[in-house]
């Protein structure tokens, strides 16, 4: 693991963190066969920071974060969200922590299409207590002119950011996006990036990408490369880039 340097602006060992991570083991039985998705993996992540999550296919990215995200449960170890136990809290517990403090990203967009974006995003914005208006959440994403069109009259950058828009609306403590650029060109993929880095900065939410493409890493505060259900090393940016900094 490699030594992290401390910086002003950044979380340092001593803060407290949110998330905090000891031993996770994921097996998955298909038939016979016992497949290890996550391998002992130990983590911190601290509020406001922006974390990557780097790897190939396979290495245990999304496991850890469905697990950090209470989407899933580990076969052993502990996980915690500051007072939260996600090892052992019931279906009931982990939707309502889901519900008032996650927003979750994913590489598909999962919009309903008879819905236009405002909708969309009102949707959430219903079940939370202290939502930001629809309206200002696709203004964050510079969608505030696109109100109410449909996902099929939307680009597929637009209807990810949308889907962004939807996840930011209930106020989330944190943001956890697995492979937000996946499905979108080099020009599109920045502008997603843009719009997460910008929420992380502006309303402090702590946010986790999954990516298995290798510049998106020097946004980041802090790089954790994963490879075979562990994490193999754990990095600080010193100079942390702007996503219209990188290229790949």
């Amino acid at each position: 693991m490699h030594a992290e340097a401390s910086s002003p602006h950044l979380p340092t060992p001593s803060a407290t963190p949110v998330f905090i991570a000891r031993g996770l083991t994921k097996v998955y039985k298909m038939g016979e066969v016992e497949v290890h998705a996550l391998r002992g993996v130990d983590l911190e992540i601290y509020a406001s920071e922006f974390v990557v999550l780097l790897g190939p296919s396979g290495s245990g990215k999304s496991t850890l974060l469905n697990i950090l995200g209470g989407l899933d449960t580990p076969t052993s170890g502990s996980a915690m969200w500051r007072d939260h136990d996600l090892t052992h809290a019931n279906d009931a517990e982990l939707t309502r922590y889901r519900r008032e403090h996650v927003g979750f990203v994913f590489q598909f967009y999962n919009l309903i299409p008879s819905l236009t974006a405002l909708e969309n995003v009102a949707l959430v914005t219903e079940m939370s207590d202290q939502p930001l208006p629809p309206e200002e959440a696709l203004a964050l994403v510079n969608l505030g002119d696109r109100l109410n069109h449909y996902p099929s009259q939307m680009s597929g950058g637009e209807q990810q950011r949308v889907a962004i828009a939807r996840a930011i609306a209930k106020r989330p403590d944190v943001l956890l996006c697995d492979e937000p650029t996946g499905a979108l060109d080099y020009a599109t993929g920045k502008l997603v990036l843009e719009v997460i880095a910008r929420i992380n900065a502006e309303l402090g939410t702590t946010a986790a990408v999954i990516t298995h493409n290798a510049p998106i890493a020097q946004i980041a505060d802090r790089v954790m490369r994963m490879a075979d259900g562990r994490i193999a090393s754990i990095e600080r940016n010193a100079a942390k880039l702007r996503p219209e900094q990188i290229s790949w």
